[in-house]
């Protein structure tokens, strides 16, 4: 764990370092995304530090749990931080193996509780935070970034950035939203048949070309309404339909016409096999008289 920290030191100085360039280049956007893991590593640094002192407490008490099945209670906070941290520390693999060790002495459901954060473990709260996948907040980060400015001597104007911060970034995966718009009364639709309304008997002045008076509109004529409506909705007489009582209902034959009708077909095909069997007929003796002539001719 030490030697882990002290290379985790020497590359937080490095991004530190980098970013102090790029505020003092004016590149604050690439600063503002870096900063976010300078916080990272700061976290896991000091969630290493909370691990350090859990490690060495057990340690100091491993004949308390040699002689007890139960987890003691001095030590269940360190014992659940220890074995939450396992999963999440992947550059401490020894973490895993005291986990493993911890599972097979308290049980897999000891196991399971402290990893899933049930409410009745005792995980530290703060390295809870500090092994936390969240981003960090926008005040964490201008706090951070004018710590560096300070610590390496910039004349940082912070305007902007803080202004980038304080945005409402739109949720641009929800799609665009969607404007109804009501229909206005004079966007009706106009039902075959009925009128256009008069505005109750007013009509509207409109001024004249030649005169500072006005002239009186007169009101459409109901032919007109009704030719109007009528190119409005030009779809409604598209397709004619038959009236009812002009459709025609076909008689069902009677069974006496039924049993002629079969029958004439029983009687015509028999016609059809009389014809089929003297064509075979006539096929045969043409077959016997050319074999016949055959056999003359041979015999001569």
């Amino acid at each position: 764990m030490k030697l882990i920290q002290n290379k985790r030191d020497v590359n937080l100085k490095l991004m530190r370092k980098e970013i102090a360039q790029f505020l003092q280049t004016g590149q604050e956007a690439i600063a503002r995304i870096r900063v976010e893991h300078v916080i990272r590593e700061q976290n896991i640094q000091a969630a290493y530090d909370i691990l350090e002192l859990f490690c060495e407490f057990v340690l100091a008490r491993v004949p308390v749990l040699e002689s007890q099945k139960e987890c003691p209670t001095e030590l269940r906070e360190a014992i659940a931080s220890i074995v939450f941290a396992a999963p999440r520390c992947s550059d401490l693999p020894d973490l895993m193996q005291i986990r493993n060790l911890f599972g097979a002495k308290y049980g897999k459901e000891f196991v399971m509780a402290a990893s899933e954060l049930r409410p009745d473990t005792s995980v530290n709260r703060s390295l809870i935070e500090r092994l936390s996948v969240n981003a960090p907040s926008a005040e964490a980060r201008l706090e951070l970034l004018k710590q560096i400015a300070r610590e390496y001597n910039l004349n940082w104007d912070s305007s902007n950035t803080e202004a980038e911060f304080r945005k409402n970034h739109e949720d641009l995966l929800g799609g665009t939203k969607q404007i109804s718009v009501a229909p206005s009364p004079s966007e009706a639709p106009i039902k075959l048949g009925e009128p256009k309304p008069s505005n109750n008997g007013v009509h509207k002045a409109l001024p004249s070309n030649g005169s500072q008076g006005t002239r009186q509109i007169p009101p459409p004529s109901r032919n007109a309404s009704l030719s109007k409506a009528n190119e409005i909705q030009p779809s409604v007489n598209h397709t004619p339909t038959e009236p009812i009582n002009e459709i025609r209902i076909e008689p069902k034959p009677r069974p006496s016409e039924v049993l002629d009708m079969a029958q004439a077909a029983i009687a015509s095909a028999e016609r059809a096999c009389a014809a089929a069997r003297a064509a075979a007929a006539l096929v045969n003796v043409k077959y016997v008289s050319h074999n016949n002539n055959l056999q003359e001719a041979k015999s001569s």
